[in-house]
């Protein structure tokens, strides 16, 4: 063999080597999936989502569907032929680990973070809903029940039940006009509705429990177009009062806004 030849098959056996490390070396990311879905107007493991007491609380038809996806844990390993497949398919997504578990280093401390933030987004979204509805905290009690799941990204469905069960579209009416509209969105006491990432799956969850109607961050909209189901219509939102004002006008044939 020629020391040519001798240069070039070390040099393949190197470059093969590479490959072979990196398809089975670890790598600092999560493959997502899309999530579990829940009607906060109903029932969830027997219990009610939504109880209001110290005000009547009003029959509702149709569902509000928060929306939630699922990731590969912190302590899971992640290789190169899974992030190729993750880029390859509609229903996965590739993100770096950093941004599904900014806090925490294993799955006791991560769990423990996502349960403190739906508590304190199931607060925000009562005081949102309230405030909306010109009712007081001392008058009116709200209290959310909604297991096995974590995270702030329901907030906005959350306050949009609330103010369905307390008061519908205002006319004797429900918010959802008797359709399946699921959302996503984090809140503030004062209705700011945020951004929260993984719309894209949500938007495929939601499609596969039934929801034709999608609220969504205003800026997040493209994201949301990316892998939109067909016949999802998305209904972009910054506020509560501007998710309630579409809702109305959905509901009624009006001008409704649009990603």
């Amino acid at each position: 063999m020629s020391a040519r030849a001798r240069a070039l098959a070390v040099c393949t056996a190197l470059v093969l080597a590479l490959l072979v490390t990196a398809a089975l070396a670890p790598l600092p990311y999560s493959v997502a999936y899309p999530g579990m879905t829940a009607n906060v107007l109903g029932t969830d493991k027997g219990k009610p989502v939504i109880t209001v007491t110290g005000a009547p609380a009003r029959r509702t038809s149709g569902q509000l569907r928060m929306t939630s996806i699922v990731a590969t844990g912190p302590d899971a390993s992640v290789h190169l032929p899974d992030i190729i497949q993750g880029w390859l398919r509609t229903d996965e997504a590739v993100m770096p680990k950093e941004a599904v578990y900014p806090v925490g280093n294993n799955t006791e401390e991560i769990a423990e973070h996502n349960a403190a933030q739906m508590r304190e987004s199931q607060d925000t979204a009562t005081d949102a809903a309230l405030g909306h509805l010109g009712k007081s905290p001392k008058d009116v009690k709200v209290t959310l029940s909604l297991a096995d799941v974590g995270g702030p990204s329901a907030g906005l469905m959350f306050a949009l039940g609330i103010v369905d069960k307390l008061n519908g579209d205002g006319t004797g009416h429900d918010l959802t006009g008797g359709r399946t509209i699921a959302g996503t969105g984090t809140i503030t006491a004062s209705g700011t509705v945020g951004a929260v990432g993984g719309v894209a799956l949500k938007t495929q969850a939601a499609h596969r429990d039934g929801a034709t109607v999608f609220l969504v961050p205003r800026k997040e909209c493209a994201d949301a177009h990316a892998e939109l189901p067909p016949g999802m219509r998305l209904i972009p939102v910054s506020t509560l009062d501007g998710a309630v004002t579409a809702l109305k006008a959905l509901r009624t044939g009006g001008a409704v806004p649009s990603c």
